[in-house]
This record gives C-alpha cells, structure tokens and sequence, in this order.
C-alpha cells in the first residue's frame, strides 16, 4: 500500500481516522480551555501546564494495571464507551464553581480511562491495514492531528474569547459525543485480538515479555523521553506568551503535519532507519533559542521548525511493530501510547517547575536541552 487513495478504499480506515479527528479536536480544544482557566484562577504556571498534559501521568498507572485490555476487549464497544466517559467528565470539568483539586480528579479519570484508548485504536489500525500500510496509515493519523490541532486551538482560541472557558469545554464535550457517534455506527464488531480477561497480572507479564527485549527496550524510550520533554516545552505557551499562545500551538501543529506528511509519503525506505535520531534532535534543537526570549513571530518560527521532527515518532513505531509478535501489537503500541503520555505529563510538570524556579524561557530551555541530552544517549543504540 503505497498510495492515499489505496488506504481511503480500505473498509473502515475513514471511520476510525473520523473518530480520532473527534477525539482529537476535543482534547485540543478542552485543553486550551482548561489551561486557561486553571491560570487565571490560580495565577500558577505549573498548575496550568499540568491542567493541559497532567491527565498524560495518569496514563502510567493505566499501563501498569490495566493495558490488557488493548488486545482482550472488544475494539468498538471500547473505543465508543471511552468517547462517552470522556464527554461526561469534560462537562463536569465546566461546572462553575468546582474546585481546583476536582479538576485535577476528574484529569485524573480521563488519564486512566484513555491509556487503554491508544493500544485499541492504534492496534485496531494495525488489524484493518496490511503491514505495508501502517506507517503511511499512522502518518495520516498524525497529519489529521495537526490539521484539527490548527483549527482547534483557533476554535477554542475563538470560543474562550467569545464565550468562556467553560463553554469551550462544553464544546470539547459535544465533540467526544461525535467520536463516540462514529465509531458506534462507523466500525463493525470484531472480537479481541487475544484471548483471556484483561488483568494487572495480564498487563505486568506482557509489559515484561515487551521490556526484555533490549531492541524494544532502546525503542520505547527513544519513543517516550524526548518527546514527553519537548512537551513539557510546549505546555509552557501559555504562561510565555499568554496572547500569543494558540498562535504558537497552531503553527506546532502545522510543522507536526509537515513531519508526518514526509516521513510517511515522500521519505524513502532507505533512509527510515537513518532518519530517526536526526528528527529526535530536531524536535529539542530550536526550544535552546528560547533562552534569548523570542517575540511571539520568532518564536512561532521556531516553534514550525522544531516540531517536524515529531517525524521520528512514525519511524519508530514502525520498528517496534517489526519486533513485537501481531497478537501483542495492540499492547506495544498502547504501551508506547501511555509511557509517552505519562512521560509527557512528567515533562509537563519539570517544565513547569522549572518555569516556576527561573521564568517560562527558562523552563523551556532547559527542558529542551535535557531532551537532546537524552536523545544523545540513546543514538547508538538506534543505529
């Protein structure tokens, strides 16, 4: 499968990448919402970077108990009654008055209940596409991310202006409702892609057997650390740039769909396995410019620039994929799903207290320089 119009005449890739446009426009716009609102009721930079990508820490607890049941339930039913859990807690989150720490709790269910979210969806796309498919398949995933996200952020930019936080979260909320509307009605019923009863004991054996392997091993992070840091930059738009912020999450947005775009289309397979690292380093290197505080357009440039390299993403997934068995495919890549989240809620929160200690410039900059770090460490062990 080399062409766009071969994966659009594959039976249910188009429901599934609707349903994810939904998820995805939701969570962009309910974040901003969120993150703002949390800002101007506590004036904190961490809390309100946490508000964006805390719920991502919850996806660690979720991976250690209740990952499998990415491949032992029922791919639909599952993706459908998440989207509903989702809507009903978004709506809870725009209730006047709640306090803080409520927030947070509900943050904190949305975290748990997605991380199985990932392996399923992902997995599921790993079942309906050929296995010369996928890496072309999840590239229009992550260019459908970055389209929603452009129009998200300025929707929600628009919807926080004109109605409020909290109606902007109403909206988020209605959006889940579409996703789960499309994946009812949109997939067919197939069964689980293993047998057995999801299980903590489930999830910690195949999360060994998956961790053993050193190639895996070496994947995973490279997968998880320096683009869970380079988050941890980006929650950090808000308290940098204050009006400048959805501007800065657009134009990441656009360079994450230039990255996707190339490396799934137009990157040739000679060059996958090089490209790797280099779009790692690219993703951290234009955040060390912050530490000369950028006005809003330069940093918007950088922000683009920095943000192809989100490339890297598709490349290794692709590799972990070649070394993980097809019945453990919904579990290695809802594994990735969730340690990546988990480790952007952690950047999210270094970042943030770094911010907090210095000033956001600083924050970022030194979260992106331990990116690179990290990137630095792992490169001969990806080559």
């Amino acid at each position: 499968m080399r062409t766009y119009r071969d994966l659009f005449r594959t039976p249910e890739f188009t429901p599934l990448l609707l349903a994810f446009a939904g998820l995805t426009g939701a969570q962009t716009v309910g974040g901003l919402a969120l993150g703002l609102l949390v800002l101007d009721r506590t004036g904190s930079p961490l809390l309100s970077s946490l508000a964006m990508f805390g719920p991502a820490l919850a996806q660690l607890l979720g991976a250690a108990t209740v990952l499998s049941g990415a491949d032992r339930l029922p791919p639909r039913a599952t993706l459908t009654v998440l989207d509903l859990l989702s809507a009903l807690a978004t709506g809870l989150q725009a209730i006047r008055g709640l306090p803080v720490w409520a927030l947070f709790a509900v943050l904190l269910a949305l975290g748990l209940a997605g991380s199985v979210g990932g392996g399923v969806r992902y997995g599921l796309l790993h079942e309906i596409l050929p296995r010369t498919g996928y890496l072309l398949g999840r590239s229009v995933f992550g260019m459908c991310a970055g389209a929603v996200q452009i129009g998200g952020f300025a929707v929600g930019g628009l919807l926080v202006a004109t109605l409020s936080p909290r109606g902007a979260l109403l909206a988020a909320a209605a959006l889940h409702l579409a996703a789960a509307a499309t994946t009812r009605f949109g997939l067919r019923p197939r069964p689980p892609r293993a047998t057995g009863r999801p299980s903590v004991p489930q999830t910690w054996r195949a999360n060994a057997r998956l961790w053993s392997s050193p190639s895996r091993r070496s994947v995973l992070l490279a997968l998880w650390v320096p683009n869970g840091l380079v988050v941890g930059v980006e929650s950090l738009y808000v308290p940098y740039a204050p009006g400048s912020a959805g501007l800065l999450f657009a134009v990441g947005a656009l360079g994450m769909l230039l990255g996707d775009a190339v490396v799934g289309r137009l990157l040739p397979s000679s060059w996958r396995h090089r490209a790797a690292v280099p779009l790692c380093a690219l993703l951290a290197a234009p955040y060390l410019l912050f530490a000369l505080r950028p006005a809003p357009a330069a940093a918007a440039v950088l922000v683009a620039i920095a943000t192809v390299g989100y490339g890297s993403g598709l490349l290794l997934q692709d590799r972990l994929l070649a070394l993980t068995p097809d019945e453990s495919s919904g579990h290695a890549l809802g594994l990735h799903s969730s340690g990546m989240l988990a480790m952007q809620g952690l950047g999210a929160t270094a970042a943030g207290t770094a911010a907090q200690l210095t000033s956001p410039a600083i924050g970022m900059t030194l979260t992106a320089a331990a990116s690179l770090t990290v990137t630095a460490l792992l490169a001969r062990r990806l080559s």
